[in-house]
């Protein structure tokens, strides 16, 4: 951060990780004596967050649609641009509004953004689906898209590939799987049927998970691998772990029986971090300390996000 160049944007910051994304970096760079590099917040913010978030952590913000022409043009200029906008809940049965989310938007961000460095958040579902005993799949491997939400991301990542590879635009792609807080993630989703009663779905037998903050960290630090051609980079959590051992530890926790439905299936949507962790460091919080503070969270009556993964789905319909 201290030989950072700025100004940073924060583009589709109204979701889930955004506001986390733009209040980490801010604090980074006045860590490193750096304040006068801005950080700035763009989003319609119609969905989680509103503007007021953003202002009380010091992050200024701009209301736009990036899917209008006229309103990407008038953004300022962003030395280095967090791509964070998409689609995917809810999208299951529009294919043309998942094309223009996540495949047209992408690629007029990445033409009116080519002369940044950009980092642009994707998902480990363009991979195809891999035995727990391969390790994950990795960066090198050919990705195999499974469901018309994952095509549509793979999408988007060749819409920042093209522009990168035209123009020397640095990039890296990261490859997310998958993040989870307090109030929303798989670990969230096992928890809440546990408490609740409801049965345990194991089909989708393994999973990796990372803390938030843990992710958010490795996402800032990619910024220094950006290059061109883009470049791929897997940020998850390790081991992979059961769900039916997950649900089994929140049982304990809830002092609950947990009802298992389904057998595992020999795959699932695993990534391997291994790249990242060696270059960044293996994520802080282990899977024992997640599942403790997400059932702390809940048995203290804390609000979610009300946002199931459905990490279940194995059509890639979410």
């Amino acid at each position: 951060m201290r030989a950072f160049t700025g100004p940073v944007g924060i583009l589709g910051a109204g979701g889930k990780m955004g506001l986390h994304v733009a209040s980490m970096f801010r604090l980074a760079l006045n860590g490193a004596g750096r304040p006068e590099v801005p950080v700035t917040a763009v989003s319609r913010f119609t969905s989680l967050r509103s503007t007021d978030d953003f202002e009380k952590s010091g992050i200024p913000t701009i209301a736009a649609d990036l899917l209008n022409p006229q309103e990407l043009e008038t953004l300022p200029e962003f030395g280095t641009v967090i791509f964070m906008a998409g689609m995917k809940f809810g999208s299951s049965d529009n294919p043309e509004l998942l094309r223009q989310f996540n495949e047209e938007m992408p690629a007029m961000v990445a033409r009116r953004y080519r002369s940044s460095v950009i980092v642009a958040l994707s998902t480990g579902c363009v991979y195809p689906f891999v035995t727990p005993a391969s390790g994950g799949s990795r960066e090198s491997d050919v990705p195999g898209p499974s469901g018309e939400y994952a095509v549509s991301c793979m999408g988007r990542e060749r819409a920042f590939e093209k522009v990168s590879l035209e123009q020397g635009t640095p990039t890296v792609l990261v490859r997310l799987n998958y993040s989870v807080e307090f109030r929303y993630g798989v670990l969230v989703d096992i928890a809440q049927k546990v408490l609740a009663g409801k049965a345990i779905d194991v089909t989708t037998g393994y999973v990796n998970v990372i803390w938030q903050r843990d992710a958010v960290e490795h996402i800032l630090r990619s910024v220094a691998l950006a290059q061109s051609p883009a470049v791929p980079l897997n940020v998850a959590g390790l081991p992979m772990v059961s769900v039916r051992e997950i649900a089994g530890q929140f049982g304990k926790l809830f002092g609950k029986e947990v009802a298992i439905i389904g057998t595992e299936a020999p795959t699932a949507w695993l990534n391997n971090p291994e790249k990242a962790h060696a270059l960044f460091g293996a994520p802080a919080a282990s899977l024992s300390e997640m599942i403790e503070w997400v059932a702390a969270w809940l048995l203290h009556g804390g609000e979610t996000l009300g946002k199931p993964t459905k990490f279940e789905r194995r059509d890639g319909k979410f």
